[in-house]
């Protein structure tokens, strides 16, 4: 049996501010990732949070080498992931370094608590998650860090913040069935399906 291989070569490159652009259209929950003890702390948000398995629980999040918490990461061997509520905007935008804060820096204005790993988690947080680093792939500018989950403590709120388009999103699963239910199809509009 012959098998036909064929080179085949793309000639365009995409341009970073393309490939902005079309990552923008992709709705994203956003989180905060905490690394390190004591005052040698740090985190970042992050809207690259993936399950990766139920059993064993764990996780992937993609993080910047050029961040600060990085080399918090790779150094302790844990992280937090503290996945935030729609009134979380004020700490999300604290740890993309807003206003320059730094480190521990920012972490003032929220109550924070640790668990196995000693990384900070966000107390009220819709889910804080405590987690050990299982295996890191580098890449490019960033690491794919797969994490083994130690601990999770999880919020009644229902109300998430996500990123799309730029702009932060609250989707809220009891306001959002509400509006839902009233731009279905209405109670006084008979459906037939046998019209004669």
């Amino acid at each position: 049996m012959n098998s036909i291989v064929r080179a085949v070569s793309i000639e365009t490159e995409v341009t970073a501010k393309d490939f902005r652009h079309a990552m923008r259209q992709l709705t994203g929950g956003v989180s905060v990732i905490t690394a390190g003890r004591g005052r040698d702390i740090s985190g970042m948000t992050v809207t690259s949070v993936s399950s990766l398995s139920v059993e064993p629980p764990s996780l992937i999040v993609s993080l910047n080498r050029e961040s600060s918490s990085w080399p918090l990461v790779k150094r302790f061997g844990f992280f937090g992931v503290n996945i935030l509520t729609s009134d979380q905007i004020e700490i999300a935008e604290r740890f993309t370094g807003k206003g320059g804060l730094k480190g521990a820096e920012r972490f003032t204005g929220a109550r924070w608590i640790t668990r196995a790993s000693g990384v900070p988690l966000l107390e009220g947080a819709l889910a804080a998650i405590d987690c050990a680093v299982e295996d890191v792939v580098e890449r490019h500018s960033h690491a794919i860090v797969i994490g083994r989950v130690l601990d999770v403590a999880v919020s009644a709120r229902t109300a998430a913040l996500a990123y799309w388009q730029g702009r932060y999103v609250a989707v809220d699963q009891d306001e959002d069935a509400v509006k839902l239910a009233e731009v279905g199809v209405p109670a006084s509009r008979t459906v037939r399906t046998n019209p004669r």
